[in-house]
């Protein structure tokens, strides 16, 4: 688990938010992998980054706007499974587990290449 204001990224990989998701954030080339893209949407949760969610968000199931609870503090980011979501794929699955203070959220994101990039379509929460 990483938490807030170490020298990693949010994300959980041991490397600086600069050089990991910060990155993608900052527009400068796209996650390479549904898994990576995954992980930089959990980033810009942690992060409070609605404008990089809604750019990653596929256009046919993105909401038209993003309300982000200040509120919610999440703590770590577990990768559960992953399928497909490699450069030869056009599609791709990633479960995970999100935690935060109480709790944590269960999903399995779909995503979908779009123009050559990963975009998230949408998931099941359990």
């Amino acid at each position: 688990m990483v938490r807030r204001g170490s020298s990693f990224c949010g994300c959980g990989l041991a490397v600086v938010y600069a050089e990991c998701c910060g990155r993608f954030h900052r527009g400068e080339g796209g996650a390479p992998t549904a898994e990576a893209l995954m992980r930089s949407r959990y980033c810009a949760f942690v992060r409070q980054d609605g404008a990089y969610l809604l750019r990653t968000w596929h256009p046919r199931t993105r909401p038209a706007r993003l309300d982000l609870d200040p509120t919610t503090r999440w703590t770590g980011l577990e990768i559960l499974d992953t399928t497909q979501g490699t450069a030869f794929h056009t599609t791709g699955t990633v479960t995970f587990r999100a935690s935060y203070p109480g709790g944590s959220l269960h999903e399995c994101s779909r995503f979908e290449r779009l123009d050559g990039a990963w975009v998230y379509v949408d998931g099941d929460v359990s």
